[in-house]
Parts: C-alpha cells; sequence; structure tokens
C-alpha cells in the first residue's frame, strides 16, 4: 500500500469517526499536491465543547486502534479548535465561531476538495 493510499485510509476513518459523534460540515481537502506538511485535512464542527471533546476522542480511539497515533494534539482543553496531527492527515474540529474566523477552507483553496467516496476509490 503506497503512502497515498495509507492517508486516504486514515481520512476515511477520521471521517466516519466524526459522522459517528455527528460532525458538523464534514470536509476533505486533499493538500498532497500543495503542501510537504500532510496529505489531507479534514475540518469539522462541532456545537460545543463537550461534542467537539466527544469528536476529537473518537478520531482519536478509531486510528488508534488501527495502530495510527496522534503526533500532536492542540486545543483539546479550550475545544474551540482542537488540532490533531497524524503526521499524513491533519484533523481540525472547530466551534462555529472559530471556524468562521480561521476559515481554512479559504486558506487551503488550493487544495482539492474531495467526498468521503473518493477516498475509498484506490
Amino acid at each position: 500500500m503506497s503512502d497515498l493510499e495509507v492517508s486516504k485510509k486514515m481520512a476515511a476513518m477520521a471521517v466516519d469517526a466524526l459522522e459517528d459523534r455527528k460532525g458538523e460540515d464534514i470536509r476533505i481537502i486533499d493538500i498532497s499536491e500543495i503542501s510537504t506538511l500532510a496529505d489531507f485535512f479534514i475540518i469539522a464542527g462541532g456545537s460545543n465543547r463537550n461534542q467537539i471533546q466527544a469528536l476529537a476522542d473518537s478520531v482519536q480511539e478509531k486510528l488508534g486502534r488501527e495502530g495510527y497515533l496522534t503526533k500532536n494534539v492542540e486545543g483539546y482543553d479550550m475545544a474551540n479548535w482542537v488540532l490533531l496531527d497524524f503526521g499524513d492527515i491533519i484533523v481540525h474540529i472547530f466551534d462555529s465561531e472559530n471556524r468562521l474566523f480561521y476559515d481554512l477552507e479559504r486558506i487551503w483553496r488550493d487544495g482539492k476538495q474531495i467526498d468521503k467516496e473518493k477516498l475509498a476509490s484506490t
């Protein structure tokens, strides 16, 4: 399995975990051709601190069971923007105010927004 295929698998699992906890407006941005930072950004929203933390916990648990551990976690305690860095994928979970303010979709518009089905089609 190539590195990009592994990244796609990880991203699909992260999206599943976010969907399981009712993450809002989940977006997948393929940045593999424009950045060495990661292959994918996954961006999701949560309605309150508890849900945002539950979303982060769900992603870490699902990927952790498959042996993919976070390299870094930022913002978990405040839970207005939680960043989960898995190396090849980076998961951002925002409250609505911070998602609008930071607008990562606009900042990374050179990346390709893709849907979950495209992750599975490898």
